[in-house]
This record gives structure tokens, C-alpha cells and sequence, in this order.
């Protein structure tokens, strides 16, 4: 039994703590974020529901060289005011948009890690890890030499340090690790972390994903892979997932993490339950490096599996977060894999891709878009795609175009994350009626 062996490390290691055997269940008790849209949940929150953009021209370097000249950036970000001066020289830009992210949630949870720090975990992903790190390290190689090149570097430009570093500042003893999926990475984080809490390896987990990729390098790749938006006389207007004249996606940076908690002992402290995380399907297309499967085979599986789990039929979802990215392929790839699992009538989901708003980003987009299903719900509003105006045939679902809508009774929401490489992860968020 997990909790049986849970109980015997306490008895081995001599630390004190209450016995616990893990109920199955995990809620959600604190939210937080750092976006294009806002440095905080509230602010992050009221933009998506009033359909604002958080994109605009690229201001972190000189982009005259590329094709690409916008980008989602979390503007205004002050890093040695939000993590000191000190944390701010030796980590990344990623490592201190978790730091402010996951101090945010914990704040929220109400959660006092202190003793019970051996038993709470960490799993923050992101796709690149300390990306201007890398690409600063090699200029100044390349440059003035090695003897130039930053000590902290070595540390600091790796993937697993923001889980490292919110660790650190948490004093979260418990499992610690990145997922390292594309642009599946933050749900992948979000529901492998309920799986430890399931088991009983955590009582709690602060889960999500980071990413901080708009450098001239990683512009440049990925508009290389005409995979961006060009659509740069118009940036509010350039993230356009579903839409005919859709044209790539934007880059965007940010972070979201959040609270995870076994239920009956966050009950048992007198948390406030958000929501729960109720089903989780993680699968692969096995296709191809950057394409999605033609048919949204891999899509559609993980779809069912987390409904599965959820022990849900389709008909119960009334809002799916989709991936959305605005790319002339995932688009028609996704709708054919909700029409798959959903059908076409009445009773399939409101769709809507907040990505219109935030651009995408990246390993952060699906503990991003996590949140969103968790304040749908508790708002009962479902926010809209912008810049819907001339849905694309093929793409013929129940959209939220243009201005979010007003829902009652909606229980149940999947939010979907695709990655290269062909990861599939999907997670079903529900509403819990224990909240104290």
C-alpha cells in the first residue's frame, strides 16, 4: 500500500508528521501566473474575459534581421524587483517566471509547506529551459572567449532549474522534476503530478510550466519552420486559431502553476477546493517530427482516456480548451479528433482557443490554459476566441467567437496540449461542491 509505505520512510528517516493514505481524489487550491495578459491570475484572468490581446512588437532584441516582428512578451516584467537582485543575475528568464508564478499559488492555497515540506512536490516544465542563457553563453564564446562566459550559466540554462529553484524557495522536499513535451510540457506536469498524489509519493505538488523563448535564436527557428505568424502590420490580430486566414502562430512567453493537494487532506486543513482534477490521457502520434497525425488519431486518444479516467461520457463536457494554435494544420487536425470523440450535435462542447489572446506559450500554454478551464468554471464563462471572423469550413465546431459567453451549469472541461515530436496530453478539470 503507497501509504503503508509512505509511513515506514517517516519511521526510517525519524521526521515527524501525521499518517496519511491518499484518498484518489486531487484538488486544485491555488492559481498563479506571470502572461502576456498580466503578472498575476486577476489581471491574466479579466483580459481573457474581456477578449483583450497580449501581443504586440517584439521589444526584447532588434528583430529588423527576421521575418517576425511580434510576439506575445510579458511586458514590464521587472525581474530584480519580482525575485531580488541576486536570484535575478544567476537564473533564468523562465526560472523567475515560475519563482513569482508559484509563490502566487501557494499564496492562494494557503498552503504552510514548513513541516510537512518532505511530502510536498515539484514538477514545473517547460520546452527550452533557460533558452537566452544558452544563446548569450555562446556569443560571449564566441566573442570574448570562455573566460567571459557567466558561472551560472551551466545552471542556470537547464530545463529542470525552475523546478529546482521553486523548490528552494518553497521548501518543497518531495519529488522534483521537469517534463521536457513541447508544447505539451505544462499539462503533462499538471497531470503526472496528480498521478504522484494519486499514489501517495505527495500530499500536495506545485505543477505547471514555464517558458521564456523569445530571443533572436528561437525566433529565428521557428520562423525558419514557417511555423510563426507574419501578420505583422496587425498584432492583436495575428493570433487567429481556426479562422480562414490564419497564418501560423505567435510566440509568446509566461508561467502558470498551480496548487495540487490530495482532497481529503486539503478538506482537512480547510482549504478552499477550485476544482479538481478529475481525468488526465497522455499518448503519442508516432507520425512525424513537427506534423500532427492527418486524421488527429493521437489527439482523439488522449482525449478518451482522459474522459476515461474521469469515468465521463462526452455529452458531460460543456467547454474544451483547445490546443489552437493558429497553424494551418493543427487547426483541421483537432477539429477532425473532437469530432472523433464528441460528435457533431448539440450536446458537443463550447470550443475556444485563448491562445488568440496569449499567443502560445509553449511549456507553459497547458498549465496556462489548466487555469482557464478552472475560472471557466468557477465563473461559469467561457472565454472567447478573438479574431474568429471567418471560421474556416473544415474547422466546424461550437465556437466562442469574438466575445466570451455566459454558461450555467457547466461541470466539466478538457483542455487539450499538442507538442512536436507528436506528445498528446489532455486534462478534464471539474467543479467540486467541498469547497470550506
Amino acid at each position: 500500500m503507497a501509504g503503508d509505505n509512505h509511513n515506514h520512510d517517516r519511521d526510517l528517516d525519524g521526521r515527524p508528521g501525521e499518517d496519511w493514505t491518499p484518498s484518489g481524489r486531487v484538488v486544485i487550491t491555488g492559481l498563479g501566473t506571470v502572461s502576456p495578459l498580466g503578472h498575476d491570475v486577476a489581471s491574466s484572468w479579466a483580459a481573457c474575459r474581456g477578449g483583450t490581446s497580449g501581443i504586440g512588437p517584439i521589444t526584447r532584441f532588434d528583430s529588423s534581421c527576421l521575418t517576425v516582428h511580434i510576439a506575445g512578451e510579458v511586458r514590464g516584467f521587472d525581474a530584480a524587483t519580482a525575485v531580488g537582485r541576486k536570484e535575478a543575475r544567476r537564473t533564468s528568464r523562465c526560472t523567475q517566471f515560475a519563482l513569482v508564478a508559484a509563490r502566487e499559488a501557494v499564496a492562494q492555497s494557503g498552503l504552510s509547506i514548513g513541516d510537512i515540506g518532505d511530502d510536498v512536490g515539484v514538477l514545473i516544465a517547460s520546452g527550452v529551459g533557460g533558452f537566452e542563457v544558452q544563446e548569450m553563453a555562446t556569443r560571449t564564446l564566441d566573442g570574448q572567449g570562455p573566460r567571459r562566459v557567466s558561472p551560472f550559466a551551466a545552471a542556470a540554462m537547464l530545463a529542470d532549474m525552475p523546478a529546482g529553484m521553486v523548490a528552494i524557495d518553497a521548501g518543497a522536499r518531495g519529488p522534483n522534476l521537469a517534463v521536457v513535451s513541447a508544447c505539451a510540457s505544462g499539462a503533462h506536469a499538471i497531470g503526472e503530478a496528480a498521478e504522484w498524489i494519486r499514489r501517495g509519493d505527495a500530499r500536495a505538488v506545485l505543477a505547471g510550466g514555464t517558458e521564456a523563448a523569445i530571443t533572436s535564436t528561437g525566433m529565428a527557428t521557428f520562423a525558419a519552420a514557417r511555423a510563426l505568424s507574419t501578420r505583422n502590420h496587425d498584432p492583436a490580430g495575428a493570433s487567429r486559431p481556426f479562422d480562414t486566414d490564419r497564418d501560423g502562430f505567435v510566440a509568446a512567453e509566461g508561467a502558470c502553476v498551480l496548487v495540487l493537494e490530495d482532497r481529503d487532506l486539503a478538506i482537512a486543513r480547510g482549504a478552499t477546493l477550485l476544482a479538481e482534477v478529475t481525468g488526465y490521457g497522455a499518448t503519442a502520434d508516432a507520425h512525424h517530427m513537427t506534423e500532427p497525425d492527418p486524421g488527429g488519431d493521437g489527439a482523439r486518444r488522449a482525449m478518451t482516456r482522459a474522459l476515461r479516467r474521469a469515468g465521463l461520457e462526452p455529452a458531460e463536457v460543456g467547454y474544451l480548451n483547445a490546443h489552437g494554435t493558429g497553424t494551418l494544420l493543427n487547426d483541421v487536425t483537432e477539429t477532425l479528433a473532437i469530432h472523433a470523440v464528441f460528435g457533431t450535435g448539440p450536446r458537443a462542447p463550447a470550443v475556444s482557443s485563448t491562445k488568440s489572446m496569449t499567443g502560445h506559450m509553449l511549456g507553459a500554454a497547458g498549465a496556462f490554459e489548466a487555469m482557464v478551464c478552472v475560472l471557466a468554471l468557477r465563473d461559469q464563462f467561457l472565454p472567447p476566441t478573438i479574431n474568429l471572423d471567418n471560421p474556416d469550413p473544415r474547422c466546424d465546431l461550437d465556437h466562442v467567437p469574438i466575445r466570451g459567453r455566459s454558461v450555467t451549469g457547466v461541470r466539466h472541461a478538457l483542455t487539450a496540449s499538442y507538442g512536436f515530436g507528436g506528445h498528446n496530453a489532455c486534462l478534464v478539470i471539474s467543479t467540486t461542491g467541498d469547497s470550506t
